[in-house]
């Protein structure tokens, strides 16, 4: 695990903020030179403490405002079962995160899709046939409360 110093915090929180601000920006931030920001931040990405930069979209303005959060149950626990669900729910576009889980179901699935319509398309075309799966439970975002992504450090 990295050693984090209350500057590599402080940096991390503006880097979440807006990870497009310059060094110069930062460096105006932090009270540092440039060219140390740009070592701290070099440091952090060569540690994987930084492991990318995106952009983050809105959803609604790109039609993908219908979130649907599936639970899915195995048929079986088996190795191979895991890991052939696993490598096939990574490959669907309409997935954006999915979490093996304990509790009444083995895996919970963020779907986004336009509307129910494309979301019943993703259910029959795509998502039921993985094989091995048994059964799923869909419950429908009605509003977003929260939504981030910024790790409080």
């Amino acid at each position: 695990m990295a050693q984090l110093d209350i500057i590599d915090k402080k940096l991390l929180h503006f880097l979440q903020q807006d990870s497009k601000q310059t060094n110069k920006e930062l460096s105006n931030k932090l009270n540092l030179s440039v060219t140390a920001v740009y070592e701290r931040i070099k440091k952090l990405e060569r540690e994987g403490v930084i492991s990318k930069y995106v952009a983050l979209i809105d959803k609604k303005i790109v039609d993908k405002g219908f979130v649907t959060f599936c639970s899915i149950k195995l048929l079986q626990h088996t190795k191979n079962f895991v890991v052939d669900f696993e490598k096939e729910v990574a490959k669907l576009d309409e997935v954006l995160e999915c979490y093996h889980i304990s509790g009444d179901y083995d895996y919970l699935l963020k779907v986004l899709v336009a509307d129910m319509d494309e979301f019943r398309e993703f259910m029959v075309k795509k998502l039921t046939s993985i094989s091995h799966i048994g059964s799923t439970h869909s419950t429908f975002m009605i509003n977003e409360v929260k939504h981030t992504t910024a790790i409080c450090i």
